[in-house]
C-alpha cells in the first residue's frame, strides 16, 4: 500500500463525489484505479484515477457555472474553460490534482474525470 497514494485518491474522490452531488444524487462510477504515470518504467510512478457520471441534469450548465466554479475556486482550485460546440467543460487543478467536469449542451449528462498528482510506488 502507499499511503500517500490512499490519502492523495480519498481527498480526490470526495472532492469529485462532492461535485457532483451538486448535480444529483445518483452518480455512477466509471473509473477508479491506479495509473502508470510512467510507461517506460511500468509501477515506478503511479497517480490515481476516479471518475464518475451523472446521467442527466436539468440546468446541469447553470449549477457548474453558479454554484460548482466559484466553491471551488474559493478551496484553492484553479479553473480553465475547456468547452466545445457540443459540451461545456471546466478543468480544474490544485497542488498537482486535477479534474473535468463535462456537461453535455444537450440532455444534461454530466461525466467527472480525474487524477491525483504523481507519486513514487512504494
Amino acid at each position: 500500500m502507499n499511503s500517500t497514494l490512499d490519502t492523495l485518491a480519498g481527498d480526490l474522490a470526495t472532492v469529485i463525489d462532492g461535485v457532483a452531488a451538486s448535480f444529483g444524487p445518483l452518480a455512477t462510477p466509471t473509473v477508479d484505479g491506479e495509473l502508470d504515470c510512467d510507461p517506460a518504467h511500468p509501477g515506478r510512478v503511479v497517480c490515481w484515477q476516479y471518475g464518475v457520471r451523472v446521467d442527466h441534469c436539468t440546468g446541469a450548465e447553470h449549477l457548474l457555472a453558479d454554484a460548482v466554479l466559484p466553491a471551488l475556486e474559493a478551496a484553492g482550485w484553479q479553473a480553465h474553460d475547456r468547452s466545445t460546440t457540443r459540451e461545456l467543460i471546466a478543468r480544474f487543478s490544485r497542488e498537482g490534482a486535477d479534474f473535468t467536469v463535462h456537461v453535455a449542451r444537450a440532455g444534461g449528462a454530466v461525466a467527472i474525470i480525474g487524477s491525483t498528482r504523481c507519486v513514487q510506488n512504494r
